[in-house]
């Protein structure tokens, strides 16, 4: 193991689970909290995103002073360029905000740039999904494993938003080859619920790596597969299954197509 490696790993549950009492109070008062838009409507941020977030960095600061953080609401710290904590505080405001369940935390431990260990917890249901490196993904003490589905019709593919043309091109493909598709608004959530099982995949036009990093490393670790995705900016995001991987990857055709499609007409 990584030296330093598992004193992370116990500070970050610790963590988390303080985290997750933090979150489902500002759940719980979600009407007072005052909220803005950042990039577009859908685009939201709470004060409780932004506490949270400060919580995790203090907690970590305290006791890994010199380790970097990557978070969505207050950016980058610089560290010694070895040890990098990746965090959404609440990937799924939109649901939060609504009374929703579709919410997650999520933090990503990086080393060296790999991704080293991972979690997305769930304060609504008190379950943590996590995953180290080599030694598999679980959620109270139950190993995590994929689904067996071979086909897009045995299961539901979770799906992003993003640009509407990209995601039509992507619906349309895969209701047209039998499958069927969920949104629960948190993209680590749904990355988690692929490694558990419930979803063949996920698929998502553009994500930051505070979104995904940790539910990657879930689903990679839970026997899944997952396109590579850069640790410093947003990409698309693709991961599922072994079984239907073909299929999968044909739909993220569909919205490359599209994208391809949009540029040649502005040119």
């Amino acid at each position: 193991m990584t030296e330093g490696l598992a004193a992370r790993v116990t500070a970050a549950e610790e963590m988390i689970a303080e985290a997750s009492e933090r979150a489902m109070a500002f759940f719980e008062r979600r009407s007072d909290l005052s909220v803005e838009c950042k990039t577009d409507p859908q685009d939201l941020v709470s004060e409780a995103d932004r506490d949270v977030e400060a919580l995790i960095r203090e907690r970590l600061a305290h006791s890994f002073p010199r380790d970097g953080f990557l978070g969505e609401e207050l950016g980058v710290s610089q560290g010694d360029g070895r040890w990098t904590w990746i965090v959404d505080p609440i990937d799924g405001t939109a649901s939060f905000l609504h009374g929703l369940q579709g919410w997650s935390i999520s933090v990503a431990l990086c080393h060296d740039g790999e991704t080293l260990a991972g979690w997305v917890a769930h304060p609504c249901s008190g379950r943590v999904y996590s995953a180290l490196r080599g030694q598999g993904a679980w959620c109270r003490s139950a190993h995590l494993s994929v689904s067996k589905g071979c086909s897009l019709a045995d299961g539901l593919i979770a799906m992003g938003s993003g640009n509407p043309d990209l995601i039509a091109a992507m619906v349309r493909d895969l209701l047209t080859s039998g499958g069927s598709f969920q949104r629960n608004g948190s993209a680590a959530l749904s990355l988690a619920h692929v490694a558990a099982g419930h979803y063949l995949g996920f698929i998502e036009p553009q994500l930051a790596p505070w979104d995904c990093a940790a539910g990657l490393l879930l689903v990679e670790e839970a026997g899944g597969w997952h396109a590579p995705h850069p640790m410093d900016r947003s990409a698309p995001v693709i991961a599922g299954a072994p079984g239907p991987r073909a299929q999968i990857e044909h739909l993220s055709r569909s919205f490359q197509k599209a994208k391809e499609d949009s540029y040649a007409k502005l040119g």
